[in-house]
């Protein structure tokens, strides 16, 4: 029998919640758990979890954290909130935002990454040719 290396253990439960869901979540701990199939350290990881801890924090959960962990690397990183984080997320807050109320979409950026993305549908929905980068 196969067992996977992270099995979702009892301690932790799934989460929605304010248009986010948080697979991995130890409500007694007030710990997220972020298991990344990605064999890199990228911004983005940290980012989404930053704004996990913001919907958290947000809905009057004291003191969050995150373990974010990447499984190919055998790497674990702890995420503590940070007073000058509420800045930075609200920032991208904003700026998604102001891309959303444009008039017009932005110009479409056609990279192999997107096709991995969660989003893609979103970018790529009448697009021909995605193969281009």
């Amino acid at each position: 029998m196969v067992r996977p290396k992270y099995p979702r253990a009892r301690k932790y439960t799934e989460l929605e919640l304010d248009g986010i869901k948080i697979d991995y979540y130890d409500a007694k701990n007030k710990v997220i758990h972020e298991v990344k199939k990605s064999d890199k350290v990228e911004h983005a990881h940290l980012a989404q979890v930053k704004y996990y801890l913001y919907i958290l924090i947000k809905n009057g959960i004291d003191n969050p954290s995150a373990i974010l962990e990447y499984p190919k690397m055998k790497q674990r990183q702890i995420v503590e909130w940070e007073e000058s984080d509420i800045a930075e997320v609200e920032k991208w807050k904003n700026e998604c935002s102001a891309i959303f109320y444009q008039d017009e979409c932005p110009p479409l950026l056609k990279k192999t990454i997107c096709k991995k993305c969660s989003y893609f549908d979103f970018c790529y929905a009448g697009e021909n040719d995605i193969n281009e980068e």
